[in-house]
């Protein structure tokens, strides 16, 4: 009978701006099992200074304890799979996510983000975030609707690779920060090392398309996963789908290459998922798929493309 399993961030249960194939797992699971993880977001100086805004005793106790590497986002995990070997795939299906602070902030920082040259001054800012009615309130009062999503999810990187910062998407998943991977998602993840090693974090209240000055409301959020282990699918680059979409995924430091790796990666899904040869898979992007820009800031900018799966149908 499939489990169910928390983890919560903890100075021994985080790892702090990077992907490591050598970590030691903080909990196994079997195929099939529950995760529930919790995860929290910001460095010393993200936190609020607003007494009303609760700031979690764990986060200090974080800061205090862990070596943060390289910068980037604390990340709970990595927590291995059962049988999970190299070429196999992990399916991450997304049943939940909560608010875990009732903050979030945003920042502005100099030689980062998509205009870099515009804005050379460092600004933060924080927002109060509203459970019940899923709201975040901008200092200058307008609201946004929250869709909260973990900007962050990832097996680990070959161990060959070595150390890799978190802030850069790579095969292995991690920073995607494509917005559509909320509750009723799925995430489908190349296996690297044995165990596949997944971590979550990075949470965000709401993101534009492009994440355009390198931040959305970034913030702590829980989520409930179930994880299934496909074995030996060898699956190059991440993919996902919602209720209405198969999603493809491409990664590159130029977004004309993302973009060409995205469409060659839904290429072949569809000809591995139908009778259509390449060239009407081709023709079918042309005609039913929808390129968009996941973000332009991790360095390795990302695009998605979307087709409806009611295209595939015939």
């Amino acid at each position: 009978m499939p489990l169910c399993h928390k983890f919560i961030p903890s100075p021994s249960t985080v790892h702090w701006g990077y992907f490591d194939g050598s970590l030691a797992s903080i909990g196994e699971i079997d195929s099939g099992d529950t995760l529930i993880i919790e995860t929290i977001s910001g460095g010393p100086s993200d936190l609020p200074d607003d007494q009303s805004l609760k700031v979690l005793p764990v986060h200090h106790d974080i800061h205090a304890k862990c070596q943060r590497d390289g910068g980037g986002h604390i990340l709970t995990g990595p927590i291995s799979i059962n049988d999970a070997k190299p070429g196999d795939v992990l399916e991450v299906k997304i049943k939940d996510i909560e608010l875990n602070f009732n903050w979030g902030f945003n920042r502005i920082r100099p030689l980062s983000g998509t205009l870099p040259e515009d804005f050379p001054r460092y600004q933060l800012t924080t927002i109060p975030l509203d459970a019940e009615r899923m709201t975040a309130t901008l200092p200058w009062g307008a609201e946004l609707q929250l869709n909260p999503f973990f900007g962050v999810m990832g097996t680990a990187p070959p161990r060959e690779w070595g150390r890799q910062p978190s802030t850069i998407p790579r095969a292995f998943g991690g920073n995607l920060d494509i917005k559509l991977l909320s509750k009723g998602a799925t995430l489908f993840l190349p296996v690297f090392v044995e165990g596949g090693l997944f971590s979550v974090g990075d949470g965000h209240g709401c993101q534009g398309d492009g994440e355009a000055n390198g931040t959305a409301i970034e913030t702590g959020l829980k989520g409930t996963f179930e994880v299934f282990l496909h074995k030996n699918k060898n699956l190059s680059m991440p993919r996902a789908e919602t209720a209405t979409h198969f999603i493809s995924i491409g990664i590159d430091p130029s977004l004309d290459n993302a973009a060409k790796q995205a469409l060659r990666e839904m290429i072949q899904f569809i000809c591995d998922n139908s009778n259509l040869s390449r060239e009407e898979a081709y023709t079918l992007c042309s005609l039913a798929a929808d390129m968009r820009v996941s973000q332009t800031v991790n360095i390795h900018k990302g695009i998605h493309l979307m087709i409806p799966k009611s295209a595939l149908r015939g």
